[in-house]
């Protein structure tokens, strides 16, 4: 049966209805307008006290950029003053060397001005002046308090400039002379704290109370300028704090930093904020308040001539919502108007509608969706798959599907466990999401696997692109639990119809481009009919190098270090070989990645320890003292104590002293899990063994960090050092490297020396050994001693010849 509407009163009452609605819109005008008289009231004294306390936090900053900038004065002084070569050039007198040092480091730290003084306040050097070499030294007052407190600061004026100097004094160790260091503070130095603090900045002095203010850096408009000089001069001498300053018709709450104060000189920094910029979002609320009040008065006006139709309504409503149910659709509420009889059905209603459609939802989500991600899931993805192939078929369209599989995530699963891997989990999946299209698909397949479907493709939308943009998402930094983490990812990619006509074939040909792409170590790899064969070879290779190890077919051979101040042989680097029955030898190359791929990198890295400690043992009984060189793996670290514990073992069976062993770790091995290196380095260095950074300046550790870890030794990778005659900058950057090694109290090593120009250049820059095909290639341990012996014939040759 139709429902049948109820049927409305016949009486109206329009006099009633007429005093409602004077009534409520009387009382809103009041209230609203007693609100906006107190807002406009207030609003003055708010936006005064708002930026007062911006001023204040503005000083507070003002100040600490000051502080920090004197900070790295003084340690850019003390690195200078602590140079040896700079004090043997003051204790020379060579006026050149000194500058030229000045100058250079005054570019490192950003200073403007260097300045040498001599004990008796006399000028030696000055980068921006020489005609005041010979001259006394401007700011004895500072040398004087340098003299008690190691070092002194203070802002000055010079040339009519505003400096801020630092001087400290040159030890050797008693002082020899004064640095002084200063950082220009002209308009781009107020620039930066006006970006900083949001207020405008203007540095100014007196020099005396009768002489007028000078503006000597300023965020103000050129224009303003000289009428703040004049307001300044109009405040009493003893002005500061806050107050108002009128510049151009406009008002400004000001406040007076004062840097330093003399009774001949005064210095200050003048904050300062528009009051119309402090009072521009009270205006707006104002405003606002303004058109609120008319908008409610309107629906005020609307909703009481409405009443009594609205009385109807929720039936309708209810009739309609009754047909929709019966038609299968849930998705649409009943608007609850009123809490009466009819708002108590439709609110039941609803219940029940609500009830229905979370039951339909669990259940999809039960069969379809993953529930540690809330992505679809495997099933729902491959049937998915399935129905973009049929439609992809049938309109001769082409279809791509990616697998993309997380680097590194059993690292974090074992280290900081599964609570925070599966955290990792859900913000990788949000990640891709946002790397794709609304009409792309992502799903979790399980465990640290992904799965895309790019429906349809263009040049902007190619997989390759899509492909690119994934990377770029995972490479932001991941924060979980205050632990920050390098997530990277594998991705294989497969086409429809080249590379499969069904989901099955597709999802194993992306399976397959993606083994691809992390054996290569590639960003992506597109599936191509090679790599099947890759993958059988991929496995026949894990059992025949598991069986090499047992079966004796690996082997090291040594490349020595040569010292280059006395041309012997130092240490020697522990390299292994596999020599196949059938292939002949294996390059390094073609299984060590595979071994760290496979975690059976663990095996080979104590197989090597084992035979090059027994061997530097045996070299050591008769005679032969060099240090023996073994690279470790990231793998190899995160074992902590069961490494230490196995390298301390081998060593007593070998009786062979601990500081004949050093262990070569890559930089980027030491940064995949900082924390662990560095807990593991300094187990080692507690026993006593060596250690090396290998491969120097391939990777992204910080100077901080280096100087934090517990190593004797740099290595400059090759690239570096067989560049160096090409290209000056590779040069530059050895000869930088070195200085950073020495000044951190580590021997540096550079590898790959080939050439004599190359080794002529080493030697320049001070390097310590180096090891390369121009001393020996890698060789066995027979060959090594002979070569040793030879080399220790051609030295006492020499030596003999000097004697003679």
């Amino acid at each position: 049966m139709p429902v049948v509407p109820p049927r409305r009163p016949t009486g109206r009452f329009p006099k009633l209805g007429t005093r409602i609605v004077v009534f409520f819109v009387a009382l809103l005008v009041i209230v609203q307008g007693v609100a906006a008289f107190l807002v406009i009231q207030a609003s003055s004294q708010v936006a005064r006290r708002t930026i007062n306390q911006q001023l204040e936090q503005g000083e507070r900053v003002f100040r600490q950029l000051l502080t920090q900038n004197q900070a790295r004065l003084e340690q850019g002084a003390g690195i200078l003053s602590a140079d040896f070569a700079f004090r043997q050039a003051i204790a020379s007198n060579d006026t050149g060397t000194i500058l030229s040092v000045l100058r250079n480091h005054g570019a490192r730290v950003g200073a403007n001005v260097m300045t040498l003084a001599s004990l008796d306040n006399t000028v030696r050097a000055d980068t921006l002046d020489p005609a005041r070499i010979g001259k006394p030294f401007a700011y004895p007052d500072l040398v004087k308090l340098a003299s008690v407190d190691g070092k002194s600061s203070s802002i000055v004026i010079r040339d009519g400039k505003l400096y801020q100097l630092v001087v400290v004094p040159v030890l050797a160790p008693e002082p020899i002379a004064w640095v002084g260091l200063a950082f220009e503070v002209d308009d781009a130095v107020a620039k930066d704290m006006h970006q900083l603090t949001g207020l405008e900045v203007t540095f100014a002095s007196r020099v005396g109370p009768s002489e007028e203010w000078r503006l000597h850096a300023s965020t103000l408009p050129a224009q303003l300028r000289p009428a703040l000089a004049v307001e300044l001069a109009r405040l009493p001498e003893s002005a500061d704090g806050s107050g108002e300053i009128t510049l151009g018709g406009d008002e400004y709450e000001t406040r007076l930093a004062a840097l330093e104060q003399r009774a001949d000189k005064r210095v200050v920094a003048v904050l300062q904020r528009p009051l119309a910029v402090g009072l521009a979002p009270f205006q707006r609320i104002s405003a606002v308040f303004f058109w609120m009040t008319l908008a409610g008065l309107a629906v005020l006006v609307a909703g009481s001539l409405m009443i009594a139709r609205g009385i109807t309504r929720p039936v309708h409503r209810l009739a309609d919502a009754a047909r929709r149910v019966q038609q299968g659709d849930y998705s649409r509420h009943v608007d609850v108007e009123h809490r009466d009889e009819i708002g108590e059905l439709a609110e039941s209603f609803n219940h029940m509608l609500d009830g229905i459609v979370s039951r339909e939802k669990e259940i999809l989500r039960l069969a379809y969706e993953d529930a540690l991600s809330g992505l679809p899931n495997r099933a729902m993805f491959y049937e998915q798959l399935g129905q973009a192939v049929r439609i992809a078929r049938r309109g001769g369209e082409n279809i791509s599907v990616m697998m993309l599989d997380m680097d590194r995530f059993k690292a974090i699963n074992d280290t900081l466990g599964h609570t925070v891997g599966d955290q990792v989990l859900r913000e990788v999946g949000a990640r891709v999401r946002t790397a794709l299209r609304d009409s792309d698909i992502v799903a979790r397949l399980g465990g640290d696997e992904f799965g895309v479907l790019l429906p349809t493709g263009d040049k902007e939308h190619a997989p390759r692109v899509v492909a690119e943009k994934i990377h770029r998402a995972l490479e932001q930094p991941l924060v979980v639990g205050g632990q920050t983490m390098d997530v990277a990812a594998s991705i294989g990619i497969a086409r429809f119809p080249e590379h499969g006509e069904d989901a099955d074939a597709l999802l194993r040909a992306a399976d397959v481009a993606m083994y691809e792409a992390k054996r290569t170590k590639a960003r992506y790899a597109i599936y191509n009919s090679s790599h099947d064969e890759r993958r059988k070879e991929f496995l026949t290779l894990l059992g025949e190098l598991r069986h090499a190890v047992e079966a004796g077919e690996l082997e090291l051979h040594f490349q020595p270090k040569v010292t280059l101040a006395e041309e012997r042989a130092s240490s020697v680097e522990a390299l292994v070989r596999w020599r196949h029955p059938k292939k002949g030898m294996v390059p390094p190359g073609d299984f060590i990645p595979f071994a760290e791929q496979t975690g059976y990198i663990g095996e080979i890295t104590r197989w090597v320890l084992r035979r090059a400690i027994e061997q530097c043992g045996r070299w050591q009984m008769n005679g032969s003292r060099v240090r023996m060189c073994v690279n470790i793996s990231a793998r190899d670290l995160r074992q902590g104590e069961e490494l230490v514990q196995f390298v301390s073992a081998r060593l007593a069976e070998a009786e062979l002293p601990a500081g004949m062993l050093c262990l070569e770790i890559t930089e980027s091995a030491l940064m995949e899990d900082p924390a662990i290196a560095q807990s593991t380095l300094r187990r080692l260095r507690e026993l006593g063994v060596a250690t090396s950074i290998d491969d120097y300046g391939t990777g992204y550790s910080s100077l901080a960090y280096i100087k934090q870890l517990a190593v004797n030794e740099l290595k400059i990778d090759r690239g570096f050092v067989a560049g160096m005659e090409a290209d000056q900058r590779n040069a530059a950057i050895v000869r930088s490297t070195i200085e950073l090694g020495h000044n951190l109290g580590l021997t540096v090593v550079a590898e790959g020396v080939e050439t004599e120009h190359e080794l002529a250049q080493l030697r320049r820059f001070g390097c310590d050994a180096a090891q390369g095909y121009l001393f020996a290639r890698p060789m066995s341990a027979p060959a090594f001693e002979r070569w040793l012996s030879g080399l220790r014939d051609e030295a006492g040759a020499r030596a003999g010849v000097a004697g003679a």
